[in-house]
């Protein structure tokens, strides 16, 4: 899936996050910052390259600021910034039904 613009999902409400994508120069570039990070970091890292894996990203900067999401709940922020970010809002395939 290709990045066309800026896009956000999500908000910085305890046990959320906030997840912003942009075009790329070339590659996944991840930029985190979490208020679990030396508890979770390298978990919430593999979260967010595996959704975008999923979802046939390989071009976009990702920029995700954390307060204590779940996996789940990062996994469905991500989704819905690169959908958002792509213009796709009919047929949104939610929930992993992208392989």
């Amino acid at each position: 899936m290709k990045i066309d613009k800026a896009a956000i999902a999500g908000t910085l409400e305890s046990s959320d996050c906030m997840v912003t994508v942009e075009p790329g120069s070339g590659s996944v570039e991840l930029e985190l910052e979490s208020v679990v990070m030396n508890q979770f970091g390298e978990q919430i890292q593999e979260v967010i390259r595996e959704t975008l894996e999923r979802l046939d990203v390989k071009d976009v900067f990702i920029r995700i600021v954390d307060k204590g999401a779940l996996d789940c709940t990062i996994k469905a922020r991500v989704e819905c910034a690169v959908y958002r970010s792509a213009g796709q809002t009919t047929n949104v395939p939610w929930g992993g039904a992208v392989r």
